[in-house]
């Protein structure tokens, strides 16, 4: 289980714009990351990444014919980058603005001279607490942005397939880039489902074994949990299939073949999150349960235990009420107040006779079977 069990919040780099200000407008936070650039240069025969301190006169470059390129940005420190992306490759200060505010959902839009889409990348840090950041893509005809607020190295897996070279990573074009980084995102849901599929397992060992208090605010957690990953997950669905049904020249038909593969993996990753939310919420009233049960044993030993003692403090009441046989003034014999007060071996008599009744009733309860 996560070590910090309350989880943690991410710090946000970006401020939200206010209510009411104009559309299009890109607000950064100062205390956003410093932007990093980097173009993956590539075709058939050849790779190559280098990092560049920013776009301004890149247009060119990226025009170059016979090679594709994807544009990593990572950090938004730099007000100028978006500047160029609207003035040099004409890019709707809408969509820059829905790259800067990294709340948006999974989304695909189509435009003149590129698509837009964005996904939901989701991880889980060192402390096994889930990060949840945006990734934007621009698609044109052989290029593709990508943009993270953050410095996450969750696609690397494509940055290893471009520089082996083998596949269609490298031949089928920009579209097909972006449909591997997406891909790479929904696995990624698969890996984070399978660990908390170990962890609910390990808390049906524990409910089983010793349950306590800690069990119940680890279910809540992964419950919630959960809940973050199906609202990434569904839009997602919804995403990809705008991307088989679009008509875009941008995207080829030997990428939608792939696109449907993502589809059937991303409902796959649905149905797994529904199955452990079914699963957590068993294993919760499977907690809730085992308590009541614990603390009806509990109540159940101590009505046999009040039941016992009950007419045994009767009797002792009866002979503590110390009626006396004998007038002590006038000396007048009284033989109806307590006459075995005074018999010989009384006391033996009675704690005999409450011994008797104490057993007669574990034979009672036993034969009901209240100690079973």
């Amino acid at each position: 289980m996560a070590k910090n069990s309350k989880g943690k919040k991410k710090r946000k780099y970006l401020a939200e714009a206010e209510a009411g200000s104009s559309p299009g407008s890109v607000y950064i936070d100062e205390n956003a990351l410093k932007t990093v650039i980097t173009i993956h240069s590539y075709n058939s025969e050849s790779y190559s990444a280098e990092e560049v301190p920013n776009l301004k006169g890149c247009k060119e470059r990226l025009s170059a014919p016979g090679f594709t390129f994807w544009v990593e940005i990572k950090g938004f420190k730099s007000k100028s980058l978006f500047e160029v992306l609207y003035s040099d490759f004409n890019i709707n200060k809408l969509i820059l603005e829905d790259i800067t505010s990294t709340y948006q959902r999974p989304i695909f839009e189509e435009y003149d001279h590129y698509n837009f889409a964005v996904s939901r990348m989701l991880y889980l840090d060192t402390e096994r607490n889930l990060g949840n950041d945006q990734a934007s893509f621009i698609l044109m005809e052989q290029v593709l942005f990508t943009f993270q607020e953050g410095y996450e190295n969750c696609l690397s897996p494509v940055k290893k397939r471009l520089s082996i070279g083998k596949g269609n990573i490298r031949t089928a074009g920009s579209s097909y880039l972006m449909y591997a980084l997406m891909d790479v995102i929904i696995d990624q849901y698969f890996v984070i489902l399978g660990k908390w599929g170990d962890d609910l397992d390990e808390i049906e060992d524990r409910l089983l074994d010793k349950p306590d208090r800690s069990i119940m605010y680890d279910i809540q957690q992964l419950k919630r949990n959960l809940i973050h990953i199906r609202r990434a997950a569904w839009p997602e669905r919804d995403k990809l299939n705008d991307i088989l049904r679009t008509d875009s020249p941008y995207i080829s038909a030997q990428t939608k073949m792939f696109v449907k593969d993502a589809y059937d993996h991303c409902i796959q990753s649905i149905d797994i999150m529904e199955s452990l939310k079914e699963i957590a919420a068993s294993n919760l009233d499977m907690y809730l349960s085992i308590i009541s049960n614990r603390m009806n044993e509990i109540m159940k030993v101590l009505t046999i235990v009040s039941s016992i003692f009950i007419p045994l403090t009767f009797i002792a009441g009866i002979y503590g009420m110390n009626f006396a046989k004998e007038d002590p003034v006038s000396g007048k014999l009284l033989p109806l107040n307590m006459p075995e007060l005074y018999a010989d071996h009384g006391y033996i008599y009675t704690m005999v006779f409450m011994a008797i009744i104490a057993i007669a009733q574990l034979i009672y309860f036993w034969r009901k079977g209240w100690f079973k």
